[in-house]
């Protein structure tokens, strides 16, 4: 019985060595081509502009969350079904240009592959559908192309009011009931709808511990405080500082995912660190972080955010795509069609235990007859104003989403 008991403790002491290991390991590494590293930096790219015509374009100054990859992927589909100036517009846009689509669409599917897959820590889901009027004729390649290289789920259904519904509960278990609506009507010209939904889980791999979040000052961008229930912990996490902002990254899992939270220094705002945000600066700000001891006190958070991102789309470049001069007649030769709403709406929880995140975003085509710190010591890394988050892969650099929090107590 005493050996069966000594058993059962090395038993268990080896498990937790090896999880303990597990969950402090390296990210794993993903095997991409060329061009699809090329596709990434492309999409962060974007990302980076649009989350900069975004904040210049919002009129609140309140909470924002948006997914580049989520907006790339929908618009990807669609470019499939462009072609002349239209097609050289979204090029533009998504800094795409010097690639074939074939290169493009491949690439975007081994990126997918890989991201679902390399951490099973970590629970991301990206789905594709399009849903067409049931009185079009849609050209086979195109339906063809993004079910082969986007898994694509295809419907011809009846552009009733039964459909606005059948399409938002599509969207409702795709992001586990995060986002149960983002179609409000469906107009009468309308006669496709491209979509991607995104959905992320994650576990921190150093949980908060939720007896020890307490209410905290968090100070509004006028400097006025609100009492924000906030997290803390001490542990170490790569770390970096310079004249603009500090930085934390937050892994979960194995350490493929993570979220980085960009704080402005004193006298400095989120505006500041957006107006930097570049490839290069992103770059170097990478290549700056190291191991630190932190002690770490960071906001709770949820909150959902929609936006209609015409206008920013088309300050980016893509304005004639939404014009009666655009061409998809790569979808339908026999109709005119335009983009006539690009509609983004996401969720985030952050809490104790990790994140939870939720993106769709909705491409709706109609006929165009109508118009439309130092080493010496813990570095105190203190969320307490207005910051700006993104989760990205670490291996591959993706980033799959972009924030600004100026009230952790919006909604």
């Amino acid at each position: 019985m005493k050996n069966k008991v000594i058993f059962l403790l090395v038993l268990a002491a080896l498990f937790s060595a090896c999880e303990k290991q597990d969950n402090t390991g390296e990210p794993k590494k993903i095997n991409i081509s060329k061009t699809t590293e090329q596709v990434i930096a492309a999409d962060n790219l974007f990302g980076f502009y649009l989350f900069q015509r975004v904040l210049a374009n919002d009129t609140v100054a309140g909470n924002i969350f948006i997914s580049p990859t989520s907006v790339a992927l929908a618009l990807a589909m669609t470019y499939n079904g462009a072609d002349g100036e239209t097609k050289a517009a979204m090029e533009e846009t998504l800094r795409k240009q010097g690639l074939t689509a074939e290169q493009l669409n491949q690439s975007y599917k081994d990126l997918m592959d890989a991201l679902v897959s390399v951490d099973p820590k970590v629970l991301l889901e990206i789905a594709n559908s399009i849903w067409y009027r049931n009185d079009v004729e849609v050209l086979p390649e195109f339906i063809n192309i993004n079910q082969n290289y986007y898994n694509a789920e295809v419907n011809a259904i009846v552009f009733n009011d039964q459909a606005k519904d059948i399409i938002n509960g599509w969207v409702a278990e795709k992001t586990h009931d995060k986002i149960t609506e983002v179609l409000d009507y469906i107009p009468e010209d309308a006669i496709m709808y491209l979509i991607n939904a995104i959905y992320f889980k994650g576990i921190w791999r150093s949980e908060f511990e939720k007896d020890k979040t307490a209410d905290m000052p968090f100070y509004l961008a006028d400097g006025s405080p609100v009492q924000a229930p906030t997290m803390q912990q001490q542990d170490t996490f790569r770390y970096f500082r310079n004249e603009l902002m500090s930085a934390v990254e937050l892994p979960y899992g194995q350490g493929n995912f993570s979220m980085m939270i960009l704080l402005p220094n004193t006298g400095k705002t989120t505006g500041d660190i957006v107006a930097s945000l570049s490839i290069e600066n992103w770059n170097a700000w990478m290549q700056e972080f190291s191991e630190q001891d932190v002690v770490m006190h960071l906001p709770r958070l949820k909150f959902e955010y929609k936006k209609l991102l015409n206008d920013d789309l088309s300050d980016m470049g893509m304005g004639i795509a939404f014009s009666d001069e655009a061409d998809f007649s790569k979808i339908d030769p026999t109709r005119d069609l335009m983009i006539s709403r690009v509609i983004h709406k996401t969720f985030v929880e952050v809490n104790e235990e990790g994140t939870e995140a939720a993106a769709v975003t909705v491409v709706e085509i109609v006929e165009t007859s109508i118009e439309p710190g130092g080493n010496d010591g813990p570095v105190y890394f203190y969320v307490d104003r207005p910051f700006l988050f993104l989760i990205r892969e670490k291996d591959t650099g993706a980033i799959l989403f972009i924030g600004r929090v100026m009230n952790p107590l919006e909604e």
